[in-house]
C-alpha cells in the first residue's frame, strides 16, 4: 500500500490534506461555472462515500446550503437492502438533498429495445445499469442548474474498471486523484470525529464488501 503512510498522524494529516484540496477544487470549479447544485449518485459504497463527505465540505467552505447537494440512490438488480439503507442514512444524517430513482423498469425497457435477454448476465446486463444511472445524474444536473460529482477514484482509471459512456464520466471528478487504498482512510479519519450515529454508518459503509452492485 504505498500510499497509504504506517504512522496513524502522517496518514490522518495526509487524510485532511486530500479532503482539503478536494473541496477548495470542487469549491472553485462551482463558483466558476455558477453552479447551483452538485448531484452525486450515492450507492452506499466507499467512493460515492467519499464524495459526498468531500462535497459537504466544499459546500461549508463555500457558505451554500447543504441542501443543494442532490444525492441519488438508483437502486437495481444488484441493489442490497445493506447498502441502500446506508446510503439512504448517511444523506439523512448529513443534511443533504436525498432521491430515489428505481431503474428498474427503465432498464427493461432498453434489453426489450436492443433484444437483450435479461436472464443473460453479461457485459450488457452490468453495462446498461450504469449507463442508465449516468443518464439521470447529467439530466438531473441539467434540470436543476448544477454538476455531476464523479465518484469514480485513481485506481479505478488506471485499470479501466468503470462503464464507457457510463460512471467513467461525470462533470467534476472528485475522487480521480484517489487510490482506492486510500478511500477507506480518509472515509475511517472523518467517521472519527462524527458523532456517534453517523460514525456508526460510515463504519459499516467501510466492512461492506467492495461491489459495483450490478448482479442480482
Amino acid at each position: 500500500r504505498p500510499f497509504v503512510p504506517s504512522d496513524t498522524d502522517e496518514r490522518n494529516h495526509r487524510a485532511e490534506t486530500i479532503l482539503n484540496i478536494q473541496a477548495h477544487g470542487l469549491k472553485k470549479r462551482l463558483e466558476h461555472t455558477h453552479a447551483k447544485t452538485a448531484v452525486i449518485g450515492i450507492s452506499g459504497g466507499l467512493d460515492s462515500t467519499l464524495a459526498l463527505l468531500a462535497t459537504i465540505r466544499a459546500f461549508k467552505i463555500a457558505g451554500k446550503d447543504k441542501k443543494d447537494i442532490i444525492a441519488i440512490t438508483m437502486p437495481c438488480y444488484g441493489t442490497t437492502s445493506r447498502t441502500k439503507n446506508n446510503a439512504v442514512r448517511l444523506c439523512e444524517l448529513t443534511g443533504v438533498t436525498i432521491r430515489e430513482i428505481p431503474i428498474g423498469k427503465a432498464v427493461k425497457q432498453h434489453f426489450d429495445d436492443i433484444g437483450h435477454d435479461e436472464s443473460i448476465h453479461d457485459v450488457t446486463y452490468e453495462n446498461s445499469q450504469a449507463r442508465e444511472r449516468t443518464q439521470i445524474l447529467m439530466d438531473v444536473a441539467n434540470k436543476e442548474s448544477g454538476m455531476v460529482i464523479g465518484t469514480g477514484d485513481l485506481s479505478e482509471s488506471a485499470l479501466g474498471w468503470a462503464t464507457y459512456n457510463g460512471d467513467h464520466m461525470s462533470m467534476y471528478g472528485m475522487n480521480t486523484s484517489v487510490p482506492k487504498t486510500l478511500v477507506r482512510y480518509i472515509i475511517a479519519y472523518e467517521a472519527s470525529s462524527m458523532e456517534k450515529e453517523l460514525a456508526d454508518i460510515l463504519l459499516d459503509i467501510l466492512d461492506t464488501p467492495v461491489s459495483p452492485a450490478l448482479l442480482p
